[in-house]
């Protein structure tokens, strides 16, 4: 494998990547300026925010979080943990499911390997007090609103709070900061860098961060490629676009065995 050294980041710190790692989707360095999670002895600071387990290997979170708009299942906490490098907060239910699946789901992701489990806002307290007395595992209670209870949540075990509130995101960490000064705080960031720093200047210690999918990260891939063909097919056909070209070859069909040598990647 060929190892490539990039550039020097602002901390100081040396950066070692391969050529077939050079596309990593990066989360926004903004994040770094949390003060991070320590859980187990790691400080976790972005959390990635999918369950797609291309982005997961090719991505440089400190985290996953591995949370689904569907019931939770233990074929995908498998998936997500056999190719995650990093730590992975599988959701193990609060709004379809609850009850005993839930706390079997927690039971199944931490026999996994799941660094933490993740309840959605809906979780009853009684049902997150279930889980604590089940799993080792850190749990991480999802906040909507600022109307969840969130005391209940933290009294039943919830070791660390994951704000999902829109754009009251901000709004909610800085009222759960006010009233509950040392609980660790996961807080969506979303897409660009204020929207980032706003909550982190409201007191949320990590942030959550949704990649750009699979078909934005192709299409930006495309328009290269196509760009790339272009450009080649012109350099060998003396500056002609292919209806140029084609237009030539009518009025000059004696020119095409010369073109056909020259061109070696199948564009005649």
């Amino acid at each position: 494998m060929e190892v490539i050294a990039l550039n020097q980041p602002k901390n100081g710190s040396q950066n070692i990547s391969s050529q077939f790692r050079s596309d990593m989707v990066m989360v926004p360095e903004v994040i770094n300026e949390a003060s991070g999670i320590r859980v187990f002895g790691r400080t976790l600071k972005s959390f990635v925010f999918t369950t797609d387990v291309a982005t997961i290997l090719y991505c440089n979170a400190d985290a996953v979080l591995a949370v689904y708009p569907f019931s939770p299942h233990p074929a995908i906490i498998s998936a997500v943990t056999s190719v995650a490098s990093q730590p992975v907060f599988a959701g193990v239910g609060g709004g379809t499911t609850q009850g005993r699946r839930s706390v079997d789901i927690a039971l199944f992701a931490e026999a996994t390997g799941v660094q933490g489990v993740v309840v959605n806002a809906p979780m009853t307290a009684e049902n997150i007090l279930d889980i604590e007395h089940t799993v080792d595992s850190p749990i991480v209670a999802t906040v909507v609103s600022a109307y969840n209870d969130i005391e209940a949540r933290i009294s039943s075990g919830a070791d660390i709070l994951n704000v999902s509130g829109g754009k009251e995101t901000a709004a909610i960490v800085e009222r759960i900061r006010r009233d509950f000064p040392d609980v660790p705080i996961i807080a969506t960031g979303g897409q660009n860098e204020d929207t980032i720093r706003k909550v982190i200047e409201a007191g949320a210690n990590a942030v959550s961060w949704t990649p750009p999918t699979t078909g934005e990260i192709f299409k930006k891939k495309m328009v290269k490629y196509r760009k790339d063909r272009r450009e080649d097919f012109l350099e060998t056909h003396d500056g002609m676009t292919l209806r140029e070209f084609e237009e030539y070859i009518e009025e000059h069909p004696e020119a095409e065995e010369k073109y056909s040598e020259d061109s070696s990647d199948g564009y005649l």
